[in-house]
């Protein structure tokens, strides 16, 4: 289908329609920001009243999961930077060499731009542009001369392509060029009234993408590399993108050429219209997004422009509401860039404008993969964790030939290094116990859901694989101690045996291992040698100043302030320490967690604020990490301290985390810590605001949070406690809930199927 008429009018409507037609939207637009907002609470939209300046601190983020634009809102000319998650240079590197060129590790690249050129006269007032996350929309809205001007910008799962579509109040106001532009070496075509380029990478990985219009009114041509439109009533820009990228070891990580691919998608969406693909997005957007809403309170300010309330804020100012906004961010930003059948979010989710990004924007095993995927099933979108279980599977071959050439070749089961690339690469320092730590999230995905199909074909065959790698790697110390050998408490210190990060890391992968096998109602000789594995691993300690010990020998430095918090992984996101279980341990955590903010024994005493957190602890994923800690800790005033530490000072102005440079692994893990202060199941019953802070115990309500046994929890609270509860699940049964501090029976009602 596709359009052979070089002055191509696609759509064309009656006179009578189009009058109609342009009266509404001129009504609209003409009604300034009102149109935009018109029921959008402040926690549902990030407002800006000018145009982006920098892509990295204001530009405005929209992603089906595989494809992904950053929208700046120009006005005359407007730069629409787009990506494609498996556009990677590099190979399957083998040798650990962090090598980001074209060959060797690689990098994660930029896909190109998409330009347009409005020829608009006068200046530009009444400007809007605003992320809608409850519908996933980005739209923009000013006028000039007289006339109204707007754009809605999504991109579709359904459909799998970006559309942006463009309107004006008065009929022929549209009127101006736009281009498609690689990023790489492709050269771009008009063909058959269409824009489009393919090439290949130097590893031989294919790309290819293509970009489509549609007009009312006036007309569209061709002219060497770029279209023009003249006189148009509305445009509608389609853009589709693909490589050739497979995630299968076994076939070189090679598929099908993309172009064909790409054409058979333009063609379909350009057939389907923009009403029929954005009624399909907005049904599929809003079944995740409306899943699960939070009301923190009301906040001091009434103005939704966003670089105003972070100022107020900043300065002091309460804004529960933004704190709400932050938790839906993250989850906006991972049904963004993480749906079924694509890759898992990198480090800068899918959104990358740089041929050489700042850590190859990969993915990183010592936390920052993990901590993408810590809201994921607590924040009610399970099936957005698919894609990390997926590449973990077609990871694991060329991991464990890696494994074999680093630790023997006898050596069963698998680990990585620090670094991954979407080809099985391994980069830069080995990360031994990075495999157990994905464990938990196999283990993690079933406990929240009780899917019998994963747990049998696909939670249980992982584990079982990394537990017998720990079988072969753990070191026997002469009183039958079983210690991890060679281990490395991430990026901070010496190799050296029994690190507590790795010790509670296997802790939990066993744990873990264990319960499943009872799920399935396995029992087994190597069951038992698990259990009997778990008993020997040598336990926690504490430390000559009370502090739970980072290393075997006591040695902690009171004074640092080292931005990873690795030994308190027992705490968060594992269970093995909790105040109602191992209360002396619990104690020694805070200690160790209230050093690592600056706070120790001899220091004086001060106020525990966001400003006293200092130095090496302000990045983006540490404020997070620290806030869940001190939730499970039961610290609710020193989790929202954390809270507003990453608000304060390692948050831009369109609120992605920065650590710097900007990573996303903060905002996933802002909004697991704001989940974690509100509920909590890991203890075998759940706990209902267990960290609930002074700001936000007025009156508040959540609905749709997930708890561990598949059951989902409606909320809400007065002076700080539970006024209404609403359990449900898939069959009735009583769970045990703690809650306003008492611990009680409660009836779950069965849940509507979705």
């Amino acid at each position: 289908m596709i359009n052979t008429n070089k002055n191509f009018n696609l759509i064309k409507m009656t006179k009578v329609h189009q009058r109609i037609g342009f009266l509404i939207i001129a009504i609209l637009l003409c009604n300034k920001s009102t149109y935009l907002l018109a029921q959008y609470p402040v926690d549902q939209v990030l407002l800006f009243h000018n145009p982006a300046s920098s892509w990295e601190r204001e530009g405005l983020p929209v992603g089906n999961g595989r494809i992904g634009a950053m929208m700046m809102g120009g006005i005359r000319d407007e730069v629409i930077q787009f990506n494609e998650q498996s556009l990677w240079a590099g190979d399957n590197n083998w040798d650990g060499e962090y090598e980001t060129g074209d060959h060797g590790f690689g990098s994660y690249r930029n896909f190109g731009e998409l330009q347009l050129h409005f020829n608009h006269s006068g200046e530009a007032e009444n400007y809007r542009r605003l992320l809608r996350l409850s519908d996933g929309l980005h739209q923009s809205s000013y006028s000039a001369s007289g006339i109204g001007y707007h754009s809605e910008t999504f991109a579709s799962y359904p459909d799998q392509v970006m559309v942006f579509r463009y309107y004006g109040s008065r009929p022929g106001s549209l009127s101006g060029y736009l281009r498609l532009l690689s990023a790489q070496t492709a050269a771009t075509t008009v063909s058959q009234g269409q824009l489009v380029f393919s090439d290949t990478m130097p590893n031989g990985l294919q790309y290819a993408a293509l970009c489509h219009v549609i007009h009312q009114g006036g007309q569209c041509t061709a002219t060497d590399d770029r279209l023009f439109y003249e006189n148009c009533d509305t445009l509608t820009i389609l853009l589709a993108a693909r490589t050739n990228y497979l995630p299968d070891y076994s076939q070189n990580w090679r598929g099908t050429t993309p172009l064909p691919r790409v054409i058979e998608e333009i063609n379909k969406a350009a057939k389907a219209g923009f009403h029929l693909l954005k009624t399909r997005h907005l049904a599929d957007f809003r079944k995740l997004m409306q899943r699960t809403s939070l009301d923190l309170g009301a906040s001091e300010t009434t103005d939704a422009d966003l670089p105003k309330r972070l100022e107020a804020y900043a300065s002091g100012q309460s804004d529960p509401a933004l704190e709400s906004l932050l938790f839906q961010y993250g989850r906006y930003l991972l049904i963004s860039s993480s749906r079924p059948g694509g890759l898992p979010a990198n480090l800068q989710g899918l959104w990358n404008n740089s041929n050489t990004p700042p850590w190859a924007s990969d993915y990183h095993s010592n936390i920052n993969l993990q901590m993408n995927y810590w809201p994921a099933e607590v924040a009610n979108l399970s099936e957005c964790h698919l894609p990390l279980f997926d590449f973990l599977e077609a990871a694991a071959e060329p991991c464990r030939i890696a494994t074999r050439k680093a630790f023997g070749e006898k050596r069963r089961g698998w680990t990585a290094r620090t670094s991954q690339n979407i080809f099985g690469g391994n980069g830069w320092e080995w990360n031994i116990p990075a495999s157990a730590w994905y464990a938990q999230h196999f283990y993690e995905h079933w406990a929240f859901t009780h899917d019998s199909v994963f747990l049998v074909e696909r939670a249980l065959p992982m584990l079982r694989e990394i537990c017998e790698f720990w079988q072969d790697h753990l070191k026997t110390l002469p009183d039958g101690t079983l210690v991890v050998p060679d281990g490395w408490s991430p990026e901070h210190g010496p190799r050296e045996d029994g690190v507590m990060h790795d010790q509670q890391i296997v802790y939990d992968l066993f744990g873990n291992y264990l319960e499943l096998t009872l799920a399935a109602g396995n029992s087994d000789d190597f069951g038992k040698q698990v259990a009997e594995m778990q008993q020997k691993l040598a336990p926690n300690r504490i430390g000559r100043w009370g502090q739970l010990q980072e290393w075997q020998s006591d040695r902690d430095d009171p004074g640092d302030e080292h931005r990873h918090t690795s030994h308190l992984f027992g705490v968060f996101p594992g269970k093995q320490i909790s105040p109602e279980k191992t209360p002396l341990l619990a104690k020694a955590a805070k200690t160790s967690l209230m050093a690592r903010s600056g706070y120790y024994a001899g220091r004086g005493s001060k106020p525990f604020t966001a400003a006293s957190t200092v130095g090496d602890s302000r990045r983006s994923w540490t404020w997070p990490w620290r806030a869940a800690l001190w939730a499970r800790l039961g610290e609710a005033e020193k989790a929202h301290v954390m809270v507003r530490g990453l608000f304060t000072f390692n948050t831009l102005p369109n609120l992605f985390a920065n650590h710097p440079p900007f990573q996303m692994d903060g905002n996933f893990g802002a909004t697991a810590a704001i989940a974690e202060m509100l509920i909590q199941s890991h203890n075998g019953f759940i706990e209902i605001l267990p960290a609930l802070p002074a700001e936000w115990a007025a009156k508040g309500s959540f609905s749709g949070l997930k708890a561990r046994g598949d059951v989902t929890v409606d909320c809400s609270w007065e002076q700080g406690k539970v006024v209404k509860l609403s359990l449900y699940a898939n069959h009735p049964k009583k769970l045990q809930v703690k809650m306003n501090g008492k611990m009680q029976m409660i009836d779950c009602e069965l849940l509507e199927k979705q």
